[in-house]
């Protein structure tokens, strides 16, 4: 009895003490979004970041990189090399974003448009688009451009420079001659001969007969 007698005023104030100390989880104390406070002298709840504050990963110090542009212009080089492995991305990227407008060969009949879209992508293959810097279409990407939405906030970066690459591939691609192949390498295109079976023969492959959209009896 006396041991009890001893510890309970220790034992009310420990409890009094936790009383004091409770707060409900709902009743947090916290700013509401854009509230008046009384605490700071302009009396608003939201605050300006400290002055120089960058947030992880966005401190884009390579300006190229991140704009395509040297100053107001578009730049016309590569960030970084073209491998086999960068040009490989930006086929997988295009194909997923740009090729539904654009079309896989960059021809602008690509599906969306074939449905109706209002107005039809310019080709890629047009003299001004042949011509059109590397920074340009990484701005076009980066920002958009007349009916065209931005697409920075679906595609990192670097992913857009990738399609740049892979965009210029395919511009080759439609105007390059036999003098673009390299020294002792095949043309893709090009059918290999046809084998007789068993007779070791061999004859060329025919070329594919042209559409007789008229009905015409071939002359």
């Amino acid at each position: 009895m006396q041991n009890l007698r001893k510890f309970s005023p220790l034992a009310l104030l420990s409890v009094l003490a936790l009383a004091g100390c409770r707060q409900d989880m709902q009743d947090q104390p916290r700013f509401k979004p854009l509230a008046k406070s009384d605490f700071y002298a302009d009396m608003r709840s939201a605050r300006e970041p400290v002055e120089g504050t960058v947030a992880r990963g966005q401190l884009h110090e390579d300006t190229y990189f991140y704009t395509g542009k040297i100053g107001n212009n578009p730049g016309d080089y590569m960030p970084f090399a073209v491998t086999e492995e960068v040009l490989a991305r930006g086929q997988e990227r295009y194909n997923i974003f740009c090729a539904p407008c654009h079309s896989r060969v960059g021809d602008g009949n690509g599906t969306v448009p074939a449905r109706g879209f209002p107005r039809k992508p310019p080709s890629y293959h047009i003299e001004r688009l042949r011509k059109a810097p590397l920074g340009y279409f990484f701005d076009v990407m980066t920002n958009g451009f007349g009916l065209m939405p931005d697409y920075a906030s679906q595609i990192p970066a670097r992913d857009r420079w990738c399609i740049v690459a892979y965009i210029k591939a395919l511009q080759l691609s439609q105007d390059a001659s036999m003098a673009d192949v390299p020294a002792g390498q095949g043309v893709p295109s090009e059918p290999p001969p046809f084998e007789l079976p068993g007779s070791g023969a061999t004859l060329p492959v025919p070329a594919p007969a042209s559409s007789n959209a008229g009905g015409e009896e071939p002359k």
